[in-house]
Formats: structure tokens, sequence, C-alpha cells
């Protein structure tokens, strides 16, 4: 029998998302199962120590980043979030809106965490150079 996260649990879950930072990351371990997995646009890893090292090259590579949980929802041994991301990179702020779905196990950690967010809009779009020909095309497959 899978064992619902308590509202306490998943609320430190939701602290922990918004205020992470290098020197809470190691607390990963309380909220995800050993073999969980982690998928997003650009990574699908499995494996707390995995999903650690996304955490950490994020850490790493960008300039502050911060995630503001704006919706959060439970159901059962799943939950759906809705979330901004923001950080700085050379200088330049950025902003992603984006998802994220989760299971948990039976200990009630995640299990599976996959991230839905719109990698042309959110981000190539606002590249120079790249976001021209990602704009053209979503424009042409736009419905008129």
């Amino acid at each position: 029998m899978k064992r619902i996260p308590t509202q306490a649990d998943w609320q430190a879950l939701l602290d922990w998302y918004q205020t992470l930072t290098p020197q809470t990351l190691p607390d990963i371990g309380l909220f995800y199962a050993e073999d969980a997995r982690f998928k997003d646009p650009f990574n699908d890893v499995r494996g707390v120590i995995r999903i650690q090292a996304v955490f950490h090259h994020m850490f790493k590579t960008l300039e502050q980043p911060r995630f503001t949980v704006i919706h959060a929802l439970r159901d059962g041994d799943q939950a759906f979030i809705t979330w901004d991301f923001d950080f700085a990179y050379a200088g330049r702020k950025v902003n992603i809106h984006g998802g994220s779905h989760l299971q948990f196990d039976a200990d009630g950690k995640i299990t599976l965490h996959r991230d839905y967010w719109d990698a042309a809009e959110e981000l190539f779009e606002k590249i120079p150079l790249l976001g021209l020909p990602v704009a053209w095309l979503r424009k042409k497959l736009k419905v008129a």
C-alpha cells in the first residue's frame, strides 16, 4: 500500500524547492527515492545522486536560480506543481514558467519527477540569432 505524503511532508517538499540552495541540496534524499527518475527538456536521469547532479549543475551554471511554486495539487500518490523558475545568465534575467508531475512511492518519496515547460518559448526564442527562426517557425505552425 502506498503512503500518501502528509500535509507536513508536502509542505516541507514545497518549502525545500522554493528555498533550494547548494547548502540544502544534500537534503534531497529526504524527498526523493534512491532510484527516482527525473526528466526535463534537457535531462533524463535515474537515481538520487544523478538528480542531485542536475541541481548542482544548475547552481554552477546559472546565477541566483530560484523556484517559486504557483499552484500545487495532490491526488493520492501523485501531484502536479506549476512554478516559475527565475535566474540570470551572463547578467541577463530569465523567467521560465512550467510544471512538474510527481509520483510517490510507498514511503512517500518521489519516484518520478517530470518537468514540463516549453523550451522554445521560454528559452530558445530569447536567445539572439536562435530566437528569430524559432519565432518564425512558431508563427508558421500557428492556426490563423
